[in-house]
């Protein structure tokens, strides 16, 4: 298996986890500020290379009724500019109801971490 880190995208915050080698484990890492700047695209694709990752996977926010609206868009659209700057490839993946799981988990990470997590576990399930 490879290393794969999920990102929560958001306009403020992205929240990201970290699988283990096996694909068994998501632990929840800090959150990048400001992700959709320079700034922190860098801050990304430096945690990519120092984490050796194989593999990204951007959460899709999708609604309920499967329908994608403008923040799936924004969210496509930086998912295109991240895999520009990485030599991995970058998938999306629906994250549906990944906060509020998050939100019922709870734990010491940040909420948008934790939703990162969530999101990579079932990524790795898929």
């Amino acid at each position: 298996m490879t290393r794969v880190l999920a990102l929560d995208f958001g306009d403020a915050r992205c929240g990201a986890a970290l699988s283990d080698p096996t694909g068994t484990l998501a632990t929840p890492l800090d959150a990048i500020e400001n992700p959709d700047t320079r700034r922190g695209l860098d801050r990304v694709a430096r945690l990519v290379r120092a984490r050796e990752v194989d593999r990204v996977v951007v959460g899709l926010p999708i609604s309920l009724s499967g329908e994608e609206g403008p923040q799936a868009a924004h969210t496509r659209e930086w998912a295109a500019r991240l895999a520009e700057r990485l030599d991995v490839p970058v998938d999306l993946h629906d994250e549906r109801l990944t906060t509020r799981q998050a939100e019922r988990s709870g734990g010491s990470a940040d909420l948008d971490s934790r939703a990162a997590a969530h999101l990579l576990e079932a990524y790795l399930a898929s």
